[in-house]
């Protein structure tokens, strides 16, 4: 990795440009500003990868995958992946009648493909998950090697592709008392081994990026409280070797919150994300839309203090499968990519160009941007594009981040056709 950024970083631009080509070009990873980045997860895995792991993230059993353990609620479009990169879903037909087939995560030539769509479609980089659950000294620290060789190949294909990346810690499902040591020591170690310093890392201010999700509050399912939350955002603030640009994420209501020590410390950091992913209104025809009346309140209390307010958008959501639910009873419809064009169009008239996309891989909880096919298997429940084309939101999240970058105003209706 070090020789390969090493000959990168001397024949910039023209190595780097070449590798680059595409409506992408190169991004500036020297600032935070100005970037549209997809969430990532990485996490999917199949039996015979260099793992062998199961299926995880595809099934609830990872020994088999079955109509009755899927957990997932698209099935990607696999039409680009050569036979190299897919895995048999025995039992699984597309209604054409031939075999389907999913990819794993832990391949390289696979997070290589998904990065150069972003490289195409013009969508500068991703925040790649990093879940505390499956790091050492987590509860499913088993998982850490092959996490970890997804991390090192996503740098290498942001090198390949002129593309950016930055960790997006997880605390989803950790103890709290095992929080603070195991993401710090994780930190120190990809410091010290160079990984966030090479040239694709994400920087600004001079400081690598580190994005934090898990600042929620009274929830179950992410531990945190106001004294870790200090804690975090004191070390990473600490001048030295592992100083860092932190970025927060967690509750869309935070101004709300009626808990002074949570006020004080949302008010700690340089940038936040709110997560605002099924947070949703009626509008004026009784279709579902994107909570967004908060947004201006938002952005003027981080502007106030000299704080990144970092939007968080998405296409639509659905979990049925992975919450066992009735087909259709989580659907948050995409309308076709209306759901997701409104939020860029309120964004570019609050003049914003710094934002989070959820997500570019994510079929389990229904918010993927990624190829996706609207033709799946027929064994079981799925949500497709609609017909749509398989790249569609893609194009959508591509022309979205042109027009923010450009300061081009948005219009409300999509102005490109399938």
């Amino acid at each position: 990795m070090a020789l390969l950024e090493a000959i990168c970083l001397m024949m910039l631009p023209l190595a780097c440009s070449a590798a680059a080509q595409g409506s992408g070009g190169i991004v500036d990873a020297t600032t935070l500003r100005g970037k549209i980045m997809c969430g990532y997860q990485g996490w999917f895995r199949c039996p015979g990868d260099a793992e062998n792991q199961g299926w995880d993230h595809w099934s609830r059993n990872r020994a088999r995958i079955a109509p009755d353990t899927l957990t997932f609620e698209m099935w990607p479009d696999m039409s680009d992946y050569p036979t190299t990169e897919r895995f048999d879903a025995l039992g699984f037909t597309y209604p054409d009648g031939k075999p389907a087939s999913l990819f794993s995560s832990d391949n390289a030539a696979t997070i290589l493909r998904h990065f150069q769509w972003m490289r195409d479609y013009g969508i500068d980089g991703a925040w790649m998950q990093f879940f505390l659950v499956g790091l050492p000294g987590g509860p499913l620290e088993s998982h850490y090697r092959s996490r970890r060789r997804v991390l090192d190949d996503a740098a290498r294909a942001a090198l390949k592709t002129g593309r950016v990346w930055a960790l997006s810690y997880d605390i989803a499902a950790m103890p709290t008392d095992r929080i603070y040591e195991v993401l710090t020591r994780n930190w120190k170690q990809l410091v010290d081994e160079g990984l966030v310093h090479g040239p694709r890392y994400l920087h600004y201010h001079g400081l690598p990026v580190v994005q934090i999700w898990g600042f929620y509050w009274n929830n179950k399912s992410n531990l945190m409280t106001p004294e870790l939350g200090n804690r975090l955002i004191d070390f990473f603030a600490a001048p030295g070797r592992y100083h860092a640009f932190l970025v927060g994420g967690g509750d869309w209501n935070w101004r709300s919150n009626p808990d002074p020590k949570w006020q004080a410390l949302y008010h700690r950091f340089q940038a936040y994300a709110p997560w605002n992913v099924g947070n949703v209104s009626i509008g004026p025809k009784g279709a579902l839309r994107a909570t967004t009346h908060y947004w201006k309140a938002d952005k003027q209390d981080c502007d106030a203090r000299g704080a990144l307010w970092i939007p968080v958008i998405y296409p639509g959501f659905s979990w049925d499968n992975l919450k066992r639910e009735p087909a259709g009873q989580s659907n948050i419809p995409r309308r076709r990519g209306q759901f997701l064009w409104e939020q860029f169009r309120e964004l570019s008239a609050m003049g914003v160009d710094t934002v989070y996309v959820a997500m570019f891989d994510e079929v389990d909880e229904g918010t993927a941007i990624f190829k996706v096919t609207s033709a799946p298997p027929v064994q079981a429940h799925f949500v497709g594009y609609g017909g749509l084309p398989s790249d569609w939101y893609l194009r959508l999240v591509g022309l979205g981040s042109k027009m923010l970058h450009k300061k081009q105003p948005v219009p409300a209706a999509i102005p490109i056709v399938p």
